[in-house]
């Protein structure tokens, strides 16, 4: 096992921390003020053969957005703040289908059959804006697929294809929901500290799968995150710390920030855990059009 400490920190994403789903652990396994290489260290061995990670390994758990947008996007600041502010126009049918459940396809020949999420349910995941400002213009809209980066490596997923006004190309929402998360096999850290805090999210994963963004909280008056990070075989398990806190008047402003990650090599299909709570790190921002986990 490696344990390697990473002070990496990037701009500032102002946005309160958000839990990581309903999936208790057993409050018997629950643990206080653990020092955090041995955390991590019994995170990681928990999961190692348990049937939580049989369950994961067998899943559809998305590491990508949930939205692709069209080729060119976006053309101007309009459209960009339309987008970031989740206000849309429908100007069309959505269509019905007859077909239920449909199946995701992994790259080596494995697949899954899902539940198929309504074109009226994936429009209303991007629409939630409902604000006087600009807004983008959905025309038509049919069943399509697209390619998701996922636990088990990239997989061709279901997708609704929504025509957007002034684009050649669609903008694409997957149109199957992840797989429920096992209960985990260990429980989560009972209190926060600064030497050990639950992180936000997963922001993203690069082509070279080495490099991860991750979304980690601190506070307004000490010097950011920062997240450790233990790699095993089947696992990464990572801890999130605040530096630099003062013991002075501070406001109990809560921020999220971005923390470049690096790992000795591709996570490939291992695991990302979060110390903290002894769960997977869920994917995306939770109040963002893409997030894949919410």
């Amino acid at each position: 096992m490696r344990y390697v400490k990473l002070l990496v920190t990037l701009g500032l994403v102002a946005a309160a921390a958000v839990g990581c789903g309903d999936d208790r652990a057993p409050a018997g396994n629950s643990v206080r003020d653990v020092d955090t290489a041995e955390r991590a260290r019994r995170v990681a061995t928990a999961w190692e053969g348990s049937e939580a990670a049989r369950v994961w390994r067998q899943g559809y758990y998305p590491l990508g957005d949930a939205v692709q947008l069209p080729d060119g996007a976006f053309h101007n600041d309009a459209d960009k703040r339309a987008y970031a502010t989740q206000n849309f126009q429908l100007r069309t049918h959505l269509p019905d289908t007859a077909k239920k459940q449909a199946k995701v396809r992994w790259r080596d020949g494995d697949s899954l059959t899902l539940p198929l999420t309504s074109a009226r349910a994936a429009y209303d995941k991007l629409d939630r804006g409902e604000n006087p400002g600009p807004a983008l213009t959905v025309t038509g809209a049919r069943l399509g697929s697209m390619t998701v980066l996922t636990s088990r490596g990239k997989a061709t997923v279901p997708a609704w294809l929504f025509t957007v006004k002034g684009y050649d190309t669609p903008l694409k929402r997957v149109a199957i929901t992840p797989s429920k998360r096992p209960p985990s096999p260990i429980g989560a850290v009972q209190q926060e500290t600064d030497e050990l805090v639950p992180l936000s999210g997963l922001k993203t994963v690069a082509q070279d799968g080495r490099t991860l963004t991750v979304l980690a909280k601190h506070g307004a008056c000490d010097d950011g995150p920062a997240v450790d990070v233990l790699e095993t075989g089947k696992s990464v398990v990572l801890s999130a710390s605040i530096r630099g806190t003062s013991d002075g008047p501070c406001t109990s402003q809560s921020l999220t920030e971005k923390v470049t990650v690096k790992l000795r090599r591709p996570v490939g299909e291992r695991m990302l855990l979060d110390a903290f709570t002894g769960r997977p790190v869920p994917y995306g921002e939770p109040y963002s059009a893409s997030p894949s986990w919410r």
